[in-house]
C-alpha cells in the first residue's frame, strides 16, 4: 500500500509538473526545452580561445549523480544547488588541461559556506587533479573572503591565492564534537540498552554516555592526527611552508587577518574582487571595456565534448563503477541509501554481462545493517570469481562499509580515508518509564518464555541480553572471518585490529585492510589494467541515471524558473545554534533509517564529523 500511494504520488507530481509547464509556456516553449536538451547531446557550448575556467568551491561534490526524484523536488522547490559527481569535475579538469583553448582556472571560494563540500578524500583527488593542470604550465588564481581548512586544502595548490581585505583564514586544526543523547532520553523515560562487540565501537556511545569513552577518545584522536598531518604535509608543499610552522599558526593564531594571513606566506595578494577579474582579464587578452574576463564555468564545461581531447570513450569493453553511497540497509533501500537487495541485483547482472570486464565498487558509506553488508558481499564474492572487482574507497568506507569491500582483488584508498571500524553492536530501546509516568502500563500473554522479547514496553531481562549478545557475537565473528579470508590476515591479526576501532587510510593500508593509497582514478586505471584492456575500455556508472532525466530537469529548471516567475532561493547561512539543532536532527534521521531485520548494525559511530 505504501509503496502504491508513493507511485501515485509520484504519478501526480510529474502530471502536474507538465500542466505547470505547459501553461506557462505553451506548446512551442516545451518543445523548445526538449530540443535544448536533446540537441545539447552533439553540441557542446562554445568555448572561447584564452578561456578560464571558473570552478565554485560551493559545488556540492558526490560520488553517485542525482536522482530523478532529487532533480524534480529542487526544479519544483526553486532551489539551485549545483551538483556535479567527482568522477565528472576530475574528467573536467583533465579536459580542461589538455585543451589549448582554457589557458588558466579560477577557484571561486566567495560562497563555500552555501553549500556541504565533499570530505578530505574526495578533495584529496579535486587537488591532484588541480596540481596536474598546473604542472601542463596553466595557471591556477584562488581567491576568497573566508577560508576553512576545508576550502584552504584545495585552494592552497593555486599558482595565486588572493584574499579579501576584510577576509579571514581559519587555520586552527581540525576537530570532532560529538553529540551525547544519554541524558535527554533518561530525562524522558526513554530506556536504552546496548549489545556490541569491540572496546572501539562507540557508535552506541551517544546512547549510554555523555561524554566520549577513553578508547573512543584514542581513536578519534588519531584519527585527526593522521587527518591534519595530511592537510599540513600538502598544504606546506604546495606554500613552501613547513609543516611544523602550519602546527604554530594553528596553536598561537587560529584566526588571521588578510595581512597576517599574507605575512605567514598563507596567500599572495590582498586584494579585491575587481583586482582579481583585472588580473584575470590581462591573462585571457581581454578587452578592458569588458565587464569580466573570458570565462566557462565548470557546468557548462563539463557538457563539451572531450572526444577530440582524449577524454571520452567508446568500447564495448566496459568497466563498471558501482557508487554505493550513503547509509546501508535492508532491503531495496531509499535515495541516498545503499539498498542492499537493490545492490545485489546490480552485481547480479553485472556478473552476467559479457560486455563488463571488471567492476569498481565505489564506497562512501559508514556502514548500517548487519543483514544488508552480507547480502551485497556475497554477490561482490561470486563476481570476483568470474571478472575483476576493485574497491575504491572515498571520505568514509567503514564498518558495514569495509565488510561489502573485504572481499574485492584490491582495496584502494586516500590517506584520509575513514575506514576499519569492524565491529557489531544492537541498541534496545524501551518507553517503560516515559510510559508510565503517563499513565500507560501494559500487561503480557504468552506461550514461551522469549515470546514477549521484542516488546519495548519494558527493559531486556539479563537472559534476553543474553541471546541479543550471543547473536552479536555471532555476526563479530562472522565479519572477523570475512575480513580474514578476503584480505589473507591471520584471524588473530584481524581481531587485534578491529574492536571496532576506526583508522585512516594510511593507517589502514600500514595493518593491511588497504593495499594501495590512490583515488577513483588510479582505482580504474589498475583495474584496466588488470582485465588486460589497454586503452580499449569506457566507463559504465551504476546505478544507472535516466540520460534525458538528467538533461530536461537539470537543464530546463532555470527556463521553467523563469517561467513561473520563481527565484532561485539560496541557502541559507546557519549559525552555530542551528548547526546543533541540525547535528541532532541528523541523529534522529540515522535512528529510523536502521531497519536491519535483526537488529544488528555494523556502522562508524553515528556523529563522528570532522570540522
Amino acid at each position: 500500500m505504501r509503496n502504491f500511494l508513493k507511485q501515485t504520488f509520484a504519478s501526480l507530481v510529474g502530471s502536474l509538473l507538465g500542466l505547470i509547464i505547459f501553461s506557462a509556456l505553451g506548446t512551442t516553449g516545451l518543445l523548445l526545452i526538449l530540443l535544448g536538451a536533446t540537441s545539447s547531446k552533439n553540441v557542446g557550448p562554445e568555448v572561447k580561445d584564452k578561456s578560464v575556467l571558473v570552478f565554485d568551491l560551493s559545488m556540492r561534490i558526490t560520488d553517485g549523480a542525482p536522482s530523478s526524484n532529487e532533480l524534480l523536488q529542487n526544479t519544483l522547490s526553486g532551489v539551485e544547488q549545483k551538483r556535479m559527481t567527482l568522477r565528472k569535475v576530475l574528467e573536467t579538469l583533465e579536459k580542461a588541461r589538455r585543451d589549448p583553448r582554457i589557458v588558466g582556472i579560477y577557484l571561486d571560494a566567495t560562497r563555500t559556506r552555501e553549500a556541504s563540500t565533499a570530505g578530505y578524500a574526495s578533495l584529496k583527488e579535486v587537488r591532484q587533479a588541480l596540481e596536474r593542470f598546473r604542472a601542463a604550465g596553466k595557471k591556477i588564481v584562488a581567491y576568497g573572503g573566508n577560508w576553512s581548512e576545508q576550502e584552504y586544502y584545495v585552494s592552497s595548490v593555486a599558482d595565486t591565492v588572493v584574499l579579501n581585505p576584510v577576509g579571514l583564514m581559519e587555520v586552527n586544526g581540525l576537530s570532532s564534537q560529538p553529540m551525547f543523547l544519554a541524558g535527554a532520553l533518561q530525562k524522558f523515560g526513554i530506556g536504552v540498552q546496548v549489545v556490541r562487540v569491540g572496546k572501539f565501537k562507540g557508535a552506541v556511545e551517544p546512547f549510554i554516555l555523555t561524554k566520549l569513552s577513553p578508547e573512543n577518545r584514542e581513536q578519534t584522536q588519531k584519527l585527526l592526527d593522521d587527518v591534519w598531518g595530511e592537510w599540513r604535509t600538502s598544504v606546506g608543499k604546495s606554500r613552501k611552508i613547513n609543516p611544523q610552522q602550519l602546527q604554530a599558526i594553528a596553536d598561537n593564531q587560529a584566526v588571521l587577518e588578510a595581512t597576517e594571513a599574507k605575512t605567514s606566506g598563507l596567500v599572495d595578494q590582498v586584494a579585491y574582487v575587481d583586482q582579481v577579474v583585472a588580473n584575470l582579464k590581462e591573462l585571457t587578452d581581454s578587452k578592458k571595456e569588458d565587464k569580466t574576463f573570458r570565462q566557462i564555468n565548470l557546468d557548462d564545461y563539463a557538457q563539451v565534448i572531450g572526444k577530440s581531447l582524449g577524454v571520452e570513450r567508446n568500447s564495448k569493453n566496459k568497466i563498471a563503477v558501482v557508487y554505493a553511497e550513503g547509509e546501508i540497509v535492508d532491503g531495496r533501500g531509499e535515495t541516498g541509501q545503499v539498498g542492499g537487495d537493490r545492490f545485489a541485483k546490480i552485481f547480479n547482472k553485472l556478473r552476467q554481462d559479457n560486455d563488463v570486464k571488471a567492476v569498481i565498487l565505489r564506497i562512501n558509506s559508514p556502514g548500517g545493517s548487519a543483514t544488508a553488508a552480507e547480502v551485497m558481499q556475497r554477490e561482490v564474492r561470486l563476481t570476483r570469481e568470474v571478472k575483476p572487482v576493485v574497491v575504491s574507497m572515498g571520505d568514509v568506507a567503514a564498518s558495514g562499509g569495509y565488510w561489502i569491500a573485504s572481499d574485492s582483488n584490491r582495496i584502494f584508498a586516500e590517506p584520509n580515508t575513514i575506514t576499519g571500524s569492524i565491529g557489531v553492536f544492537g541498541v534496545l530501546v524501551n518507553g517503560q518509564k516515559l510510559a508510565n509516568d503517563n499513565g500507560i502500563t501494559w500487561d503480557s500473554v504468552k506461550t514461551g518464555r522469549y515470546a514477549d522479547s521484542q516488546t519495548v514496553s519494558r527493559p531486556k531481562s539479563p537472559q534476553e541480553l543474553a541471546l541479543y549478545q550471543r547473536s552479536v557475537n555471532r555476526i563479530y565473528n562472522m565479519f572477523l572471518n570475512k575480513v580474514s579470508q578476503g584480505r589473507k590476515l591471520p584471524e588473530q591479526k584481524v581481531a587485534a585490529i578491529a574492536q571496532g576501532r576506526v583508522w585512516s587510510g594510511v593507517a589502514a593500508k600500514e595493518i593491511g585492510l588497504v593495499d594501495e593509497i590512490g583515488g577513483l582514478n588510479a582505482a580504474i586505471e589498475y583495474t584496466a589494467k588488470q582485465a588486460n584492456l589497454g586503452n580499449d575500455w569506457e566507463l559504465q556508472e551504476y546505478p544507472r541515471v535516466s540520460s534525458f532525466e538528467e538533461r530536461f530537469f537539470g537543464r530546463a529548471t532555470e527556463e521553467v524558473q523563469t517561467a513561473l516567475g520563481i527565484e532561485g532561493a539560496k541557502l541559507k547561512q546557519s549559525n552555530p545554534l542551528t548547526a546543533e539543532f541540525e547535528k541532532l536532527q541528523q541523529e534522529i534521521v540515522i535512528l529510523q533509517k536502521m531497519n536491519d531485520p535483526q537488529g544488528i548494525y555494523a556502522r562508524l559511530p553515528f556523529n563522528l564529523k570532522i570540522e
